[in-house]
């Protein structure tokens, strides 16, 4: 194959017109420099934090993307060409890379790994073995440091890091409230993720609902921020911790936002709110691996996917994502 298909960025998006945005193209892959490794993708990862990426804001925890550029976002596919010995050819490998046939990136700032062949689904290394339960691990785990026993609330309950958070919190002990739009959401969440307590934010009162949680929520896992936070922040036990991993419901917006409604909280109930951003976390990803594929083996970690088959309907996929049409890890199959 001597020739790419990529998306580029060619402006700044409005809300979710993606189409206006984006554009597909295709050109001659260029050699390859010293220490680049070119991967033929056959997954693309679908992640609402990309959509900060692509407004001008420099403020975000990545700088944006420039416009004119070939869109961002994590990759899984194997080596089709190496410059970087560590990386051989037919390895199987995930990493930060473009969306396109053909990803080149540089191993170290992509955060390249080989990644384990014996999982019989390659997809759950963008599943219980990827970034996404990364996140959920290290914020449920050591960021909101739930115990057991803890009333622990998980916002977007029903996506790819809000349900594995929802497992996570569930196994180590922890009473779990999912929150998340739409019944069919809800019932994922009792069903099949086992929690203690679904409430649905489209048609429920979220505070009224979490204020029947005796003594209050213990650790709240925030994916969204906006109303959602501000429901939850009043129905804290004192002394308690919220994890923010994601704001979802301000991605969409060129301009910083204020912050929550209900910031006094934060004092009144003696809260402690931290953010954590995974890409900082990379180098520990082995020592995650362990327990996260010891509860995947035991069924007691799952994933659903919401995949999309090829790369002409990335965009179909991403507005999917970003609009909560999904259950689970939205994936596109590029191999076709």
């Amino acid at each position: 194959m001597t020739t790419n298909r990529y998306w580029l960025l060619d402006r700044h998006p409005e809300g979710t017109d993606f189409a206006k945005a984006l554009s597909l193209h295709e050109a001659p892959l260029a050699p390859l420099c010293e220490d680049e490794v070119r991967i033929r993708v056959g997954w693309l990862s679908m992640d609402a934090g990309t959509r900060m990426w692509m407004t001008p804001r420099t403020d975000g925890y990545q700088p944006p993307l420039p416009l004119g550029s070939a869109m961002v976002g994590v990759v899984l596919g194997r080596v089709s060409e190496s410059r970087d010995p560590r990386f051989p050819e037919g390895a199987l490998v995930r990493g930060f890379g473009q969306w396109a046939a053909f990803a080149t990136v540089s191993a170290d700032a992509a955060g390249l790994v080989v990644v384990d062949e014996g999982v019989a689904d390659p997809r759950q290394h963008f599943g219980v073995l990827g970034m996404n339960a990364w996140t959920a691990y290290v914020g449920i785990r050591e960021v909101a440091a739930v115990q057991p026993g803890d009333w622990v609330a998980v916002s977007a309950a029903a996506g790819a890091t809000g349900s594995l958070a929802c497992q996570v919190a569930r196994n180590l002990g922890a009473k779990v409230v999912g929150i998340a739009g739409g019944p069919d959401k809800c019932n994922y969440l009792r069903d099949e993720l086992r929690v203690d307590l679904a409430i649905d934010y489209k048609g429920e009162d979220v505070a009224a609902a979490l204020a029947d949680i005796p003594g209050g929520l213990n650790a709240y896992f925030d994916n969204v921020g906006g109303p959602i936070l501000d429901a939850v922040l009043p129905n804290m036990a004192h002394y308690g911790r919220v994890a923010i991993c994601g704001m979802v419901a301000t991605y969409d917006s060129d301009e910083a936002l204020p912050g929550p409604a209900r910031f006094d909280q934060i004092l009144m109930r003696r809260l402690r709110v931290e953010g954590f951003f995974i890409p900082d976390f990379l180098e520990r990803g082995a020592e995650f691996l362990p327990i996260l594929r010891q509860w995947y083996d035991e069924g007691k970690l799952t994933i659903r996917f919401d995949e999309t088959r090829g790369l002409d309907n990335v965009l179909l996929a991403y507005e999917r994502m970003m609009t909560g049409r999904n259950i689970g890890k939205v994936i596109v199959d590029v191999r076709v």
